[in-house]
């Protein structure tokens, strides 16, 4: 096979033939790995939502719809049923706040109004600070008559939630409020999609 010569044009031809067969690598494992990726995304909704709502028989993922909030995007609702009643609801909340941008949280309240739990889906905070989001939320407040453990908080009577600095009763990870206050957006907004929610029945 004659080799060819080193002009511009037969370097160019070269470069291009080369690109198009990575190209074509790159979207043939793209192709490959995006379905295992988004069933991974999937199961892990679901795994989050059975974290954070009362015990239900339904499938509340396929049963999932869209409810407006006043600020920002609509929110995503998944109804939980037992025996074909509504026990509660997990929302897929978020804020583009957080000191690094984007917090997604799935939380979930039961048809009383309280919060039974929530569960951190993405977030990019500051490691060792923004962070301590799972986990500092789930602790006890070490300062009387304050809230730091979301679980079973009445939000009927406590929301919007806010943090003592911002003249609320929950405590903010320390060294962290734009996280904490960032945190407690996504769910003051999640309450907003429950109260709709709840409202309609649906």
């Amino acid at each position: 096979m004659k080799k060819l010569d080193s002009t511009l044009p037969n370097m160019v031809m070269s470069l291009v033939g080369i690109c198009v067969v990575v190209s074509a690598i790159l979207a043939y494992l793209s192709n490959v790995t995006a379905a295992p990726i988004r069933e991974a995304q999937v199961q892990a909704k679901i795994a989050a939502i059975k974290q954070v709502t009362p015990a239900f028989d339904n499938n509340p993922y396929e049963e999932a719809y869209k409810v407006a909030v006043a600020e920002g995007d609509s929110l995503l609702v998944y109804p939980a049923k037992k025996g074909g009643a509504i026990v509660g609801y997990a929302i897929e909340t978020n804020t583009k706040n957080g000191f690094n941008g984007l917090i997604e949280v799935m939380m979930g309240v039961d048809a009383a109004g309280k919060l039974v739990d929530y569960s951190v889906l993405t977030m990019s905070e500051t490691p060792g600070l923004g962070t301590k989001i799972p986990e500092w939320f789930h602790a006890e407040s070490k300062t009387s008559g304050n809230i730091q453990n979301m679980r079973g908080v009445d939000l009927a009577g406590e929301a919007p939630l806010k943090v003592t600095k911002d003249g609320g009763k929950v405590d903010a990870i320390t060294a962290a409020t734009i996280s904490s206050r960032a945190f407690l957006e996504s769910i003051n907004r999640g309450y907003e999609a429950y109260k709709v929610a709840n409202a309609n029945k649906q």
